[in-house]
């Protein structure tokens, strides 16, 4: 059987500016992992406070070391795409961290089911674990996977098809890159169980930060320009109201 099947190389992308309140937790769950074959990037947006000494303190465990501006944190994803060399690669954001057996969990269906594109483990969130992969949901909701941080691992040669995230969305670029990877190429993805836990996604992140309404906006562009049914695109904003009305 091929090495590189039962022992692959795991590429973990780290985005990060201005955090050093919470990077070396991020970093030590990734060089804490039982599977150690592992590149690990680390792609700083210029941070002006310590993040920098502290990532420092590991760089005998952290393969590549970036720190220069950059236009957000999506072209940081892409800075780190273009560095990966592994057969995996998945992105743990600055204050998120990885359990200490998730590339292991990761590995088993990697070797199981080699025809699948790409995987979603289980995540916690404040809330509770997200875990599963349900394709059709795509269409309605966004909400069809457990998390991009820490939860999503694309193999190699999709990421290459699929290309870079699309710096024209600011909030919700990966919406844009799991509907192309999912509905135009037809990749195929497979989820770990609810008890495989990949990660542990911290509250307060990029994505919490954005108003209601700039993330309804951008999601709506993201649904017409990949060409999805207008009706469908009206019904899910419908729905998205609703709900964030009886929320508040």
């Amino acid at each position: 059987m091929n090495k590189n099947l039962l022992n692959p190389l795991i590429s973990i992308i780290t985005v990060v500016l201005n955090d050093e309140k919470n990077i070396e937790n991020t970093i030590r769950s990734v060089i804490d992992q039982e599977h150690k074959n592992i590149q690990y990037i680390l792609v700083d947006g210029g941070s002006r406070d310590l993040t920098l000494e502290i990532a420092k303190k590991y760089k005998d465990f952290i393969n590549v070391l970036v720190t220069e501006k950059d236009q957000g944190i999506y072209d940081a994803f892409n800075k780190g795409l273009k560095l990966a060399k592994g057969d995996l690669i998945g992105f743990v954001n600055s204050g998120d961290t990885l359990t200490k057996k998730s590339l292991k969990y990761l590995c088993s269906y990697y070797n199981k089911y080699e025809s699948a594109d790409f995987f979603f483990g289980a995540v916690k969130k404040h809330w509770g674990v997200l875990h599963g992969y349900k394709r059709w949901k795509i269409f309605y909701t966004w909400g069809f996977y457990s998390s991009h941080s820490t939860g999503f691992f694309i193999k190699k040669e999709a990421a290459k098809v699929l290309g870079d995230y699309n710096l024209k969305y600011k909030y919700s670029a990966d919406y844009d890159y799991f509907y192309r990877m999912i509905v135009h190429h037809k990749m195929k993805g497979v989820s770990s169980t609810k008890n495989e836990l990949f990660g542990v996604f911290q509250r307060g992140g990029y994505s919490s930060k954005v108003k209601f309404f700039d993330h309804l906006v951008e999601c709506t562009r993201i649904r017409l320009d990949n060409k999805q049914n207008k009706f469908m695109i009206l019904i899910t904003i419908i729905i998205k109201f609703i709900f964030n009305h009886k929320r508040l």
